[in-house]
């Protein structure tokens, strides 16, 4: 059975998202010290970003738990200028991997369907993929709250097949976790294509694997 639609995790898949949480949260450490925060810079980097990957890396309200778990209350003027840098260093940083937006292009040339499927919330993933200038290649966004599971359980995958209007077995699933974005699309009869470049998972059991985002290009042939 050919191949008709690629879905897609996003973060650390199409975006380098692990390097735009360590910059973003460098620059609010960096904000921190100049609005009074008594701490060495480099240590407060190093442990906001520890913090954030302890608490949930998707959380909105990180920078108040760390201050008080950290210092016992929530300077709001610290707060603020945390922050404003992390958005603004944020922005800055979202950037697909290279040859992604380029790679992409050949596949909706090609007539291939793409989807994005993300454990996040829809809006989220619209959001990065905008500011990553790749909004305009996927024909739908699947985000947590469609279904109310998350990956690797069946429902998200599914729903895009519907959606899609295609079979499982006409799809093939690209993420950079094994065991959540991989074994999810395989236990439905999906292809899957491991995204090495981006994760930080060891040698997996896979149908392909990418070092690179265009060798995507090479597994369909095209």
């Amino acid at each position: 059975m050919s191949i008709k639609a690629i879905l897609f995790d996003l973060d650390n898949t199409l975006i380098d998202f692990m390097h735009m949480k360590q910059e973003a949260t460098r620059a609010a450490a960096k904000a921190m010290v100049a609005a009074g925060l008594k701490a060495d810079e480099e240590e407060l980097a190093a442990d906001l970003f520890d913090f954030y990957l302890d608490y949930d890396i998707e959380a909105d309200d990180a920078f108040q738990r760390f201050l008080e778990s950290r210092y016992g209350q929530i300077d709001f003027r610290v707060l603020a200028a945390a922050i404003n840098a992390y958005l603004r260093e944020k922005a800055l940083n979202l950037k697909p991997y290279p040859e992604v937006p380029e790679t992409l292009e050949k596949l909706k040339a090609q007539g291939y369907k793409l989807a994005i499927v993300s454990n996040g919330r829809r809006l989220k993933a619209a959001m990065r993929l905008n500011a990553a200038g790749l909004d305009g290649f996927f024909d739908i966004v699947i985000g947590w709250e469609d279904t109310g599971k998350k990956k690797p359980e069946p429902e998200p995958f599914l729903l895009a097949t519907e959606r899609l209007g295609v079979l499982q077995g006409e799809c093939m699933m690209v993420g950079d976790w094994p065991e959540v974005d991989l074994a999810g699309a395989k236990a439905i009869g999906m292809k899957t294509c491991w995204a090495k470049y981006g994760s930080r998972f060891e040698e997996v059991a896979t149908d392909h694997v990418l070092d690179e985002f265009e060798d995507l290009e090479l597994v369909l042939g095209i």
